[in-house]
């Protein structure tokens, strides 16, 4: 698995160059609300605030699609990931795809 603090938004890593390009690497995962978890949100939007049971699902399921392009990146040989970013849309009302992806890359100490 790669480690974390090798992935960037950027298109360079500090300190690092780039030896290979080895393509766009990708994890997707899609999630849906539980009827339960509709009902508990509903009760916190009549509070109003930040809405906690949406928060963690969309954590989890941001983390999830992190996961899956690590192990994308991985699989192809990859010790780094530049120009990472994420991408999400709804499939139907409910269900949510997200994307995470980047460039994989092999790179060694400047």
């Amino acid at each position: 698995m790669i480690d974390p603090t090798m992935i960037t938004t950027s298109t360079n890593l500090e300190g690092h160059r780039v030896v290979r390009n080895l393509g766009v690497v990708r994890g997707i995962t899609v999630r849906s609300r539980s009827v339960l978890g509709n009902l508990a949100g509903g009760l916190q939007t009549i509070f109003g605030g930040q809405i906690s049971i949406y928060v963690e699902l969309c954590e989890k399921t941001r983390e999830e699609a992190f996961q899956y392009m690590m192990q994308h990146a991985a699989e192809r040989g990859a010790n780094a990931i530049l120009n990472m970013r994420y991408d999400a849309n709804e499939v139907m009302n409910g269900v949510t795809e997200v994307l995470a992806y980047g460039t994989a890359v092999l790179v060694e100490k400047a």
